[in-house]
């Protein structure tokens, strides 16, 4: 659909060609269904279904690698222009001027509020409160891809009612160990009830674990895979489960009380992550077929 060359909204780190990768297998790599065929995305088809219609992607840096995949697809069938970024490039605006088509990226990497130092040490997050870069835009969106989790692992210190409750890896303070999955799970809880009480339909991107081998991100740890990893080859780690955990605990509650079943206003979109980040083009792509049939088959 794509390549290397022809987009312009890759990045000079996923850009893995570039970069000297040297198999190109991955290109063709995919997610396949178990009980059916899941078809390729429709660029066409989908601007025509869109037209008029404003999408937006909130979470953190693979909710941006995302929108930078179907920016790559889309921009195939017509160029697109940038009507808004902040200083940092952050957030961003996309619009397909023909179709009247918005994209949106949003920066809101724990979707509630939060104060995040420039050492990214001692994170302020208030677990009471949405993140306004998101929530105050909300209304304006008719479709959203959500995501979070990552960035909980960092150290910080939650607060409720501008008090504070406890803290994630805080020695020396004095604080209760709050366990970032009970202050995930009270974020996700936040959102969902606020959007439960809204209009639009949302997909939440659970969390895409690290398939870094012979190591982590910060001890030498690669993802030089040639193939793909066989089903029951790979594993999740606790933190990786804790987040799932919390995340289908979340949906499981909503299709308990007969939610999913009556509106499906808020779909789960479930992924798995290569290494961090992905290549592009590469298996991320398939986030879009999974999108389309989400939203239009569905």
């Amino acid at each position: 659909m794509y390549n290397n060359e022809s987009c312009s909204f890759i990045t000079e780190d996923q850009n893995c060609i570039k970069n000297g990768r040297p198999d190109l297998g991955f290109l063709y790599w995919r997610w396949k269904p178990r009980d059916c065929e899941l078809p390729r995305f429709n660029a066409v088809r989908f601007l025509e279904s869109m037209r008029n219609k404003h999408w937006a992607f909130v979470g953190d840096s693979i909710s941006r690698n995302h929108v930078q995949s179907l920016l790559c697809i889309l921009s195939k069938v017509e160029a697109v222009n940038e009507v808004y970024h902040d200083k940092g490039f952050r957030n961003r605006r996309w619009h397909f001027p023909s179709y009247n088509f918005s994209l949106t990226v949003i920066w809101s990497p724990f979707l509630v509020e939060a104060y995040v130092p420039e050492d990214m040490q001692d994170i302020r997050l208030d677990l009471d409160k949405l993140d306004n870069t998101w929530a105050d835009q909300y209304t304006s969106f008719d479709y959203m891809v959500m995501s979070g989790g990552k960035w909980f692992l960092r150290t910080a210190t939650y607060y409720e009612n501008n008090t504070i409750v406890g803290c994630h890896y805080c020695p020396g303070k004095n604080l209760t160990e709050y366990g970032l999955d009970n202050a995930y799970r009270k974020a996700l809880k936040l959102v969902i009830d606020f959007v439960l009480n809204s209009s639009g339909k949302v997909l939440y991107r659970t969390t895409t674990p690290d398939h870094f081998e012979y190591g982590s991100w910060n001890t030498g740890g690669t993802c030089n895979r040639t193939a793909p990893y066989k089903e029951g080859e790979a594993s999740l780690n606790d933190m990786e489960v804790i987040f799932r955990n919390v995340e289908l605990e979340a949906f499981k509650h909503l299709e308990t009380i007969g939610y999913l079943g009556k509106r499906q206003t808020l779909k789960l979109l479930n992924t798995r992550n290569d290494c961090l980040h992905w290549c592009l083009p590469g298996p991320i792509d398939s986030w879009n077929d999974l999108v389309m049939e989400m939203v239009l088959n569905d």
